[in-house]
């Protein structure tokens, strides 16, 4: 769906132009964008920008309300079944010894209590008719009927029609449900790309420095070789150093390119179009809000998170939609017992069917039938029975299934808050080992092997710490998701 706030922004840019002067040196006006491409090519790439970009551009979202406008279209053909019908008839006879003919207008209107319906007609004819169709006699100025039907047993509380208008309504809700749930998976996910995006390229940068030590460490060896200050063993170890950190540069490259391949899945332009983030457009992790405690978001209860899951919702409409089908195939199982009434009069000079037709007729009437072996209703019954059953037993799977995963969340991110901080911890002392071994490298106490050794070491503890605060980010977000955080995932 194309906003048109970019129109509406432009219209107001226009009129700001033709009722304030320009200064000397303008000429032109800058196109004004739509905040969405605007956040896709201004500034660091923050998560807000990312959640806003896929919730309004994303096809699976699209396509959810797609699903839910057909719906909304199923439930107006439904009610359709009780639309008011009207009905034409013209008879006449152009040769023949008889010259009897007559033309009907019939309107009915179908009602929802009783099965019943209600109708009224008018009709005249004029000429003689013989006698087998002496019924067709009317008054001068015709004759009007009204009249309803009504059904006693079967079809009395539901049929076709008006389980498919409940049914409908109950399927229109469940596309709306489906909406929600597409929107929090789809968030979920491109949070999670976003999050995976940084911390890749986080990892580049301290495989950049730890090969720009390298390269910078390798000048000043093969200074010092020159001179014959030291071995030439030590610019060769340097060198076998050096390839190695730039493989590692280049698969932490590879890594972050992937990363950003999944990230521009979700990351779309203002048309659909996917957008591949560029290095360039990583945040400054200090501008990120810090991970909450599990103690602050456990502190609402588990039944009260995952009351409103969709797919819960989702099933208790199932459950009903399920029961109406129960009821549907039971109302097959009874006889049929219809009632009906009409209330008839004719009107003007009596015609040529004579004074029987002058007068009001009321007639009642009462149809009867029941099949007697009635397999085919019993067999529809126990499918529709076996279905609500399933979707019971279902029902009670998934609710056990989410209140595992949310428990289950909330234990990694305690235990990724913990591990980020033991990171943190290991980064400084690895920090400080390697601060030490250079002094001791310099003093010439020390092996250049070591040397090497602790900055490695001091990487891989700046890589663990990155990794342990993006899973802690992680499962903070898959917390929300699970517990519909709306806000925190870009929908509110």
């Amino acid at each position: 769906m194309r906003s048109r706030r970019p129109a509406l922004w432009l219209l107001g840019g226009v009129l700001a132009a033709t009722l304030a002067p320009l200064p000397a040196q303008a000429q032109d006006i800058a196109p004004v964008g739509d905040p969405i491409d605007v956040a896709l090519t201004t500034g660091p790439l923050l998560p807000d920008e990312v959640l806003r970009s896929s919730a309004l551009t994303f096809p699976s979202i699209l396509e959810a309300f797609e699903r839910e406008a057909a719906s909304r279209a199923d439930q107006l053909g439904a009610d359709g079944a009780f639309d008011l019908m009207l009905k034409g008839e013209y008879y006449d006879r152009l040769t023949g010894y008889y010259s009897g003919g007559f033309g009907k207008v019939e309107a009915r209107q179908p009602l929802r209590p009783y099965g019943a319906e209600v109708f009224g007609s008018y009709r005249v004819s004029s000429g003689d008719f013989p006698i087998y169709e002496n019924y067709d006699y009317t008054n001068a100025l015709g004759e009007v009927k009204v009249g309803a039907l009504f059904s006693l047993l079967r079809n009395r509380d539901i049929d076709s029609r008006r389980f498919a208008i409940e049914d409908t309504r109950l399927a229109a809700a469940q596309a709306q449900l489906d909406v929600l749930l597409v929107q929090l998976n789809v968030q979920h996910e491109a949070l999670r790309a976003y999050l995976r995006w940084v911390g890749a390229g986080e990892e580049i940068r301290v495989f950049e420095e730890l090969l720009e030590i390298a390269e910078a460490r390798q000048i000043g060896l093969t200074r010092e070789v020159s001179e014959g200050a030291r071995a030439r063993i030590a610019l060769t170890e340097n060198e076998q150093n050096l390839l190695r950190r730039r493989t590692l540069l280049e698969q932490a490259r590879r890594d972050f390119q992937t990363a950003a391949n999944s990230l521009g899945f979700y990351l779309r332009g203002s048309d659909g179009r996917m957008v591949i983030p560029t290095r360039e457009m990583l945040p400054d992790l200090a501008r990120m809000r810090q991970v909450a405690p599990p103690e602050t978001l456990a502190a609402t209860p588990l039944n009260d998170v995952i009351r409103d899951r969709p797919e819960l919702q989702t099933f208790k409409i199932a459950l009903e939609r399920a029961t109406n089908r129960v009821m549907l195939r039971e109302n097959d199982l009874k006889p049929s017992l219809n009632a009906s009434v009409e209330l008839s009069r004719d009107f003007g000079q009596i015609g040529p069917g004579g004074p029987g037709f002058d007068s009001t007729d009321t007639v009642v009437g009462l149809t009867f039938s029941v099949p007697l072996q009635r397999r085919t209703a019993r067999g529809a019954v126990q499918r529709a029975e076996a279905e609500l059953r399933e979707t019971e037993l279902r029902q009670r799977r998934i609710t056990d299934q989410i209140t595992t995963d949310v428990s289950n969340i909330l234990a990694n991110l305690g235990a990724a808050l913990k591990l980020a901080d033991l990171a943190n911890a290991e980064v400084k002392q690895a920090s400080q080992m390697v601060a030490a071994e250079r002094t001791r490298f310099r003093l010439g106490a020390g092996e250049f092997f070591l040397v090497n050794a602790r900055e490695e070491t001091a990487a891989n503890a700046q890589i663990g710490a990155i990794r342990a605060q993006l899973a802690g980010r992680l499962a903070e977000a898959s917390y929300n998701a699970a517990t519909m955080n709306l806000k925190a995932l870009g929908l509110e």
